[in-house]
Parts: structure tokens; C-alpha cells; sequence
């Protein structure tokens, strides 16, 4: 079968009106983007590839400013949009077009549940199904930059061509192997997890060493990284050019109540001290002038070293049960997830996390909530 692979280039809305309706009538289309994001806090789509199996189409974000068409199609439901290693596509969709492409399916998670391994690139994808090498050279290119280069272009489409190809023979093996709705369950929860709003009063709880504070620095750390996530979006920029995490956790620990205080606290950018040490300074004070009952909750420290050999068993026969099943053991379970039933056990209240009591409930979960209660109570 020859498969098309030179690039069509779209860069008006009538032509992508035109396309969409084309490919909703199809039952899947293969989808990537090409994206720039150095200085600014959100994705900037430079290109959004469509393959069709008759054609690769380079849709320019940059010049169609009405992509309501390509909007509608992402939330088609009659049409399998499939990407490869989606995560970040699937931001700058929902940044540029308001919309995640549903329903998805992900080929790298396909392929490690199919037996290909854990993360495996589109590239060796393709050459270890279909024995196609695919040039990688336009990694690093300027995807903003106009006109496009044909190299760039040729490059673009590639990543298109072979997909749904690859997504036919993955789907034949996963339903041969009764495997098909597992990847089902972790693409929907992929596109769950993409559109769910911002939670900036929550950023406080992914700062490293939060579980060091007292309860009035937790107060202070819950109010300066909400500051950081919500101007960091509101002016475009990277959270690390606001504040890294180490000098916002040390204004938590000192509450400096000065601005010579807050200067001699290292790593705060000199932007940052000049426009915003005033407004960190109030939030400080705000922390600081809370009661004793509105002080949140000192946050959860790190497992302690006694549950170390419950771990190392979970994951032990985690190894066994992915060897028998033929697929990685990091695609079954997570490493937050071994924690979680272990927390749970030794506070008395064995629970698994929400992604293990689906389909991995009975293929593992089950399992590692016995062993998790055997370990601890040799611990306690």
C-alpha cells in the first residue's frame, strides 16, 4: 500500500471548513501539532498536521484565526482522533482551540499495552511495525517562523503519515489480546484530565518541601504560589521567571516582614523583587494575621523508611504480574499510587486511588491492597 506523504499546506478557514466536514465522516484521522514554548508560560501552536490516509495537511494556526471548524471536529464523537504521546498536543489544543480532541486514542499507550514497551517514541514506532525510518532532523526548527521550509514541512507531515496505519494494526492486536478497553479507559481519562479548569489555590500542595512548613508557613506558601500560577498566566510567562520553588518555600519558612528581609532571601529574580516584593510582602502579612483556626492543615510528609520494604513488595510482584501479562509495569501503576494504598493502610483505612479501582482493580489492585495490609502490620 503507498502511503501519501507529501505535505498540503492550509492556511485559510474556508479550506478547513471544507476539510472538516471531509473528515467527519471518517471514523479516525491522524492528528499532531508542532508548537513553540521557550519564553512564554502557555504553548504557541506553529502547525496542527491532519492525516486522513489520503492525504498529510499542514494546518497554519499561525495565519486561519477562525479554527471553530477544526474546534467542532475535536469534539465530534463519531471521529477516533489519534495522536502519539498526546499530553502536550493536548494542551495546546485546548489553549488555540478551547477544545481536546475526543474521543482519543493515544498510539503510545496502545503500544505499551500491546507489548512494544514503556514510552516508546513515534519513530521506533514506526520502524518496529512498519520498518519505515522516519527523520527526526527538524526537531529543534522554528515552528513559528514563515514560510515554513520544505525540510519542515516534509518533517511535519511524517509525523501524520504512517499514524493510522499504526493505529489499524494496534487495534487488530489489542483486540485480539481483549486489551482494547483498557486504553480506551486511559485516553478518556487523559482528555478528563486536559479539560479540567485551573485550580491555582491547589499549586501549593506540588511545591517539594511544603511538608516542612508549620501550619502559618503553609498559610503563606498556599497564598504565594497561587500568586505565581495566576500571574504567571496572566502575563504569559514561565512560573520559574516569576520565582523558582526553592526562594518561594523560603519566603514561607522566614515570613520576612520587610523588604531588606525579603532581599536577602536568594533566588528571587531582581523583576520580580522590583514589581512584585511589595505584593509579597501583604501576602505574608495576610498569612500572618490569620487565626489559629483558619490555618490550613501542615501537608503530608514523605513515606517514612519503615515502608520501604512494603514498596519494594509491591513493586516486586507488580514486575511478576507485568512479565505475565507481557506489558511494563509502569504502565499498570504509578508510583504516587503505591503510596496512596500504603498511606491508607496504615491509617486504617485501605482504599485504592481512583485510577485503581477500575479494570486495574481485579488485574492488580486487589492484590497489592493485601500485600500493602501484610507489610504494614509487620511494620506496626
Amino acid at each position: 500500500m503507498q502511503i501519501p506523504t507529501q505535505p498540503i499546506w492550509v492556511e485559510d478557514a474556508n479550506t478547513l471548513r471544507e476539510l472538516c466536514r471531509k473528515w467527519s465522516e471518517q471514523a479516525a484521522i491522524a492528528v499532531d501539532t508542532e508548537f513553540m514554548r521557550s519564553d512564554t508560560f502557555y504553548p504557541i501552536a506553529g502547525l496542527i498536521q491532519v492525516g486522513d490516509g489520503e492525504g498529510c495537511y499542514l494546518i497554519d494556526p499561525v495565519a486561519i484565526d477562525d479554527l471553530s471548524a477544526l474546534a467542532q471536529l475535536w469534539r465530534d464523537e463519531s471521529v477516533t482522533k489519534v495522536l502519539h504521546a498526546c499530553s502536550e498536543d493536548l494542551e495546546v489544543f485546548n489553549v488555540r482551540l478551547g477544545a481536546v480532541p475526543s474521543p482519543l486514542f493515544d498510539t503510545q499507550i496502545a503500544a505499551a499495552y500491546a507489548g512494544y514497551g514503556f514510552s516508546l517514541g513515534y519513530a521506533n514506532l514506526v520502524r518496529e511495525m512498519l520498518g519505515v525510518e522516519i527523520p527526526k532532523g527538524e526537531t529543534r526548527s522554528d515552528w513559528l517562523a514563515r514560510p515554513l521550509s520544505l525540510a519542515q514541512k516534509d518533517y511535519a507531515a511524517l509525523d501524520v503519515a504512517h499514524l493510522l496505519i499504526v493505529y489499524g494494526k494496534l487495534l487488530q492486536t489489542l483486540r485480539q489480546q481483549e486489551r482494547l478497553d483498557w486504553v480506551k479507559s486511559d485516553c478518556a481519562e487523559l482528555v478528563a484530565a486536559a479539560g479540567e479548569p485551573v485550580d491555582a489555590g491547589s499549586a501549593y500542595l506540588k511545591v517539594g518541601l511544603g511538608w516542612k512548613l508549620p501550619e502559618r508557613g503553609v498559610a503563606a506558601l498556599k497564598l504565594l504560589a497561587e500568586w505565581r500560577e495566576v500571574e504567571a498566566r496572566a502575563r504569559d510567562i514561565p512560573r520559574n521567571r516569576l520565582m523558582k520553588e526553592q526562594p518561594l518555600f523560603e519566603i514561607a519558612r522566614r515570613l520576612p516582614d520587610s523588604m531588606g528581609q525579603l532581599q536577602r532571601i536568594e533566588g528571587i529574580p531582581r523583576r520580580t523583587l522590583h514589581d512584585d516584593g511589595d505584593f509579597l510582602l501583604g501576602l505574608v502579612a495576610r498569612a500572618c494575621a490569620l487565626d489559629e483556626d483558619e490555618l490550613p492543615n501542615c501537608l503530608t510528609p514523605p513515606l517514612g523508611r519503615e515502608f520501604g520494604s512494603a514498596i519494594k513488595a509491591m513493586k516486586a510482584w507488580v514486575r511478576v504480574r507485568a512479565e505475565e501479562l507481557g506489558v511494563p509495569a509502569e504502565i499498570l501503576i504509578r508510583k504516587k499510587e503505591y503510596e496512596h494504598i500504603i498511606r491508607s493502610v496504615a491509617h486504617g483505612t485501605p482504599e485504592l486511588p481512583g485510577r485503581l479501582n477500575g479494570w486495574r482493580a481485579d488485574l492488580i489492585g486487589q492484590s497489592l491492597l493485601k500485600i500493602a495490609i501484610e507489610q504494614v502490620a509487620e511494620v506496626s
